[in-house]
């Protein structure tokens, strides 16, 4: 009698444990398939983006099935950004690194090493390099290496976001690269894309046409930030403040490049919130030239609230100046 109650009760508890095993098996399969469901399944798509430009971007595409940060601030030196502790938490948590790529962000490079996912290595399906598709300008500047710790446009000049009409295949990658991501989203994605497309037509056509009359202006730049917006908009870059991209002028080149700007009757010297005010005003001074402050990434300045909205804030600005 107590042997056959102690078997009804070992195989009451055996059944019982193999339930057990059973649900917990299909709740790791459930957690699992949970954490690799595409965007509409599991919250919004995790995306760290380098910049505040491109964040802009992949929000227009993404909507809100994206939440995007961005590493480096708008103004400061997005060549030399301090990354902080949330953010290595962020970009280890995310299901996309949308990067500016070529030699943009040189600190990029030891941060992922840090962070050794090889998700993010180069050329990992979890990377969208933005300068793909490019037409690149000052391609034919001469390669530096990386340790020389300065950021001189070695592989073409990196600020190609500043011309709007890049903002195509920018985007294109970006759906692309979401699609991947959440498959089922593609309808939505198109479909945002297509009305960021519509509105960055009119704002070409607004742009352009606000710049016609004043097509050949020449400017002096304090930093190579805007060869691609100068030749969307018909304006000829005399010179750059910084004969290197990063590095400061001598005294030498500073007294010829100013002369320089006197012969040519440069009007304008474009300048960038991050720039030396001290340095500025030397060059406006000694040239005649009007400093104009124009914003080189979306959120530089409270106008600048997003990507269409910075060309509408630097346009504008020029055409004042110009006027």
């Amino acid at each position: 009698m107590l042997r056959a109650r102690l078997g009804a009760w070992l195989v009451s508890w055996v059944v019982a444990a193999a339930w057990w095993v059973v649900a917990a098996a299909w709740w790791v399969v459930a957690a699992t398939w949970g954490a690799a469901a595409p965007a509409w399944g599991g919250g919004p798509l995790a995306v760290v983006a380098t910049s505040t430009d491109l964040k802009a971007l992949v929000e227009e595409v993404g909507g809100d099935r994206v939440r995007v940060e961005a590493l480096a601030p708008p103004l400061a030196d997005p060549h030399a950004v301090e990354v902080k502790p949330r953010q290595i938490a962020a970009l280890r948590g995310a299901a996309l690194l949308v990067r500016v790529g070529l030699d943009h962000e040189p600190w990029l490079a030891g941060l992922l090493r840090t962070l050794g996912d090889s998700r993010f290595a180069p050329g990992g399906a979890s990377v969208l390099d933005c300068s793909k598709g490019i037409d690149l300008l000052q391609a034919d500047t001469a390669r530096v290496k990386p340790e020389r710790g300065e950021h001189v446009h070695g592989f073409g000049n990196t600020h190609y976001w500043l011309d709007p009409e890049n903002a195509r295949p920018i985007t294109a990658g970006i759906l692309d690269a979401l699609v991947r991501l959440a498959p089922g989203e593609r309808a939505y994605f198109d479909s945002r894309r297509a009305d960021f497309l519509k509105r960055l037509d009119a704002g070409l056509k607004r742009w352009t046409e606000a710049m016609g009359p004043y097509r050949g202006t020449k400017v002096v730049v304090v930093h190579e930030s805007w060869p691609y917006f100068a030749r969307r908009f018909g304006l000829q870059i005399v010179a750059a403040v910084e004969p290197t991209p990063g590095v400061p002028p001598s005294p030498a080149y500073l007294a010829s490049l100013t002369k320089r700007m006197k012969d040519a009757r440069v009007r304008v010297l474009i300048v960038e919130p991050s720039s030396s005010g001290a340095l500025v005003a030397r060059v406006a001074s000694l040239s005649g030239a009007r400093a104009l402050t124009l914003v080189a990434s979306v959120g530089g300045a409270p106008e600048a609230r997003d990507y269409l909205a910075l060309f509408d804030l630097n346009v504008a600005r020029l055409v004042e100046a110009l006027r």
